[in-house]
């Protein structure tokens, strides 16, 4: 498989390397350089593309400022000659984060990331259920995965929210977790969420609807982690 790449970034030398870098891996190819955000998005427009790497400061807009109006959003790796960019990048769900001079070793480890996040995709895709079923009142009940929002713990019992109604029924969070499929994360010791559904998240906690779900802090890495 080709990932199609593209470099945007205001300094030539620093779109020469990268380009350098790419040009010894066969499975990724370079389908244009650009020297700012505004001469990026007319070429994003036009194709299609797996994978940037966005400066963050350039003229007329920064990477970052650029990323965010995207309305279909590439894989991201930022690079840049600040440190203090790190959090904002992370923030954006890229994939990493490069400083320059950007050494090819340090390069590698990123596109390696970028590679396990595509397989990552590629897995939770197969490993998806459409329904499950559940015994509430001496009967089965069916219930649609892609439906469900949240489930919360509430004791011994469990609530399932969906956009229009809750179900109530008597069971253990984590035992109700072993029967559902990896689009479902748990991110309390009180929630679970489907990863599908999460609208928003800070590192503190997750919006699906209306509805802030709080991440508990030994849940922290791996939530932040997934939902990147």
């Amino acid at each position: 498989m080709i990932h199609k790449c593209m470099i945007v970034d205001d300094e030539e030398l620093a779109r020469e390397l990268i380009a350098t870098h790419l040009s010894h891996l066969d499975e990724f190819e370079l389908i244009a350089s650009c020297k700012n955000a505004l001469e990026a998005r007319t070429i994003l427009q036009q194709k299609e593309v797996d994978l940037l790497f966005l400066d963050i400061e350039m003229p007329f807009l920064k990477g970052t400022e650029f990323f965010q109006s995207l309305s279909r959003k590439p894989k991201v790796i930022f690079t840049t000659a600040f440190r203090n960019y790190a959090v904002e990048g992370f923030e954006l769900n890229a994939i990493d984060y490069l400083l320059k001079p950007i050494l090819f070793d340090r390069f590698i480890k990123a596109i390696d990331k970028f590679l396990e996040s595509k397989k990552l995709n590629g897995i939770k895709q197969l490993n998806r259920k459409d329904h499950i079923f559940i015994q509430s009142h001496k009967k089965n009940i069916k219930l649609k995965l892609a439906d469900i929002l949240y489930v919360e713990s509430l004791k011994d019992y469990i609530k399932i929210s969906f956009p229009e109604d809750n179900l109530i029924f008597k069971c253990g969070i984590t035992a109700f977790e072993k029967m559902l499929d990896n689009r479902f994360l748990r991110v309390h010791r009180s929630f679970l969420v489907n990863m599908d559904k999460v609208s928003a998240f800070t590192k503190n906690d997750i919006e699906i609807e209306e509805k802030e779900i709080p991440i508990g802090e030994s849940y922290k890495i791996d939530v932040l982690n997934k939902l990147k």
